[in-house]
């Protein structure tokens, strides 16, 4: 069987084999139900490997092997990353310490890796379960429009009072897209007595759309560009003390687990704007082709 994620080879009890290549095309027919064996083709490489970093960040269950990676293991690194480059504020002698809520279920696990390594390096802070997630009520940002989105986030969260109520709370996120939803959960943990609120991000700003299937309509709509990149811009229209994002090239090495390279094989366009494969309808900055290589199959239409 083929499935875009290894959880649900985990269900029906299935074997993991390998992943589907970049440009495989599996073929499935009457000779691989008789033989059991799948046959391939490979459609010619024009561009080099560019998988989707966000699948990391954001969109893969975390009980699933991505790309030949563990979820969990990657964002609880992104995680400790975020906490050496952004940790939380350090408190007075006697003061309570901060408590790290994350946004579930997304950031759960990045969480884990901040609240680690903050810890690690000397800035004290505990893990709790601010909110209560309804589980059946999707994801807000892909919603059809504000509307809706804003009715998502309201049924779907609810602060624990218990947890936040006059702590100092540091809101973990794996993301940002157009803020809403960051604006809305800030406002729940104020509303539930939280003395002072700051907000982790385990990923860059998100500053340019995507053309290869996410839903980020527009650079106007997203939260980064809206505030200029400005930090303490963004912190202002969130109502937060401080906001802090993973840097681009910390996002790439705590997911590699290497040294930068610009070779690292993964797509960033969201947030860097450079495009692995050109957009038609738009003049964007794009990595360099490989010319020795064959157009692109799909351009012979």
């Amino acid at each position: 069987c083929v499935a875009s994620e290894t959880c649900a080879l985990d269900l029906c009890k299935a074997e993991y084999v390998r992943d589907v290549a970049p440009g495989e095309m599996v073929i499935i027919d009457r000779s691989t139900v008789a033989s059991g064996m799948f046959t391939s083709l490979h459609l010619p490489n024009k561009f080099g490997l560019s998988q989707c970093i966000f699948e990391y960040v954001y969109f893969a269950r975390p009980d699933s092997l991505v790309f030949g990676d563990s979820v969990t293991k990657v964002r609880r690194a992104h995680g400790r990353q975020l906490a050496r480059e952004h940790p939380v504020p350090k408190v007075a002698a006697g003061e309570l310490i901060p408590v790290v809520v994350p946004v579930p279920d997304s950031a759960t696990h990045a969480t884990i890796g901040f609240v680690n390594e903050c810890c690690a390096l000397g800035f004290p802070c505990e893990q709790d379960l601010g909110f209560f997630r309804n589980p059946y009520v999707g994801r807000s940002f892909i919603a059809p429009n504000q509307e809706n989105r804003d009715l998502k986030v309201r049924c779907k969260f609810n602060p624990m009072q218990h947890v936040v109520k006059d702590r100092i709370v540091v809101l973990l996120d794996d993301s940002i897209v157009r803020g809403t939803t960051a604006k809305q959960l800030i406002g729940l943990v104020k509303s539930a007595g939280a003395k002072e609120v700051h907000f982790r991000v385990a990923s860059p700003p998100v500053t340019d759309p995507c053309f290869y299937g996410m839903d980020f309509p527009s650079k106007k709509e997203l939260f980064a560009n809206a505030h200029m990149g400005d930090l303490k811009k963004m912190a202002e229209w969130l109502g937060v003390t401080s906001i802090g994002y993973l840097s681009p090239e910390g996002l790439v090495t705590s997911t590699t687990g290497k040294d930068f390279a610009p070779d690292h094989g993964f797509c960033r366009a969201c947030f860097t704007g450079v495009y692995p494969v050109p957009p038609s309808h738009v003049d964007l900055p794009v990595l360099e082709s490989k010319p020795d290589l064959p157009d692109n199959i799909f351009t012979k239409r």
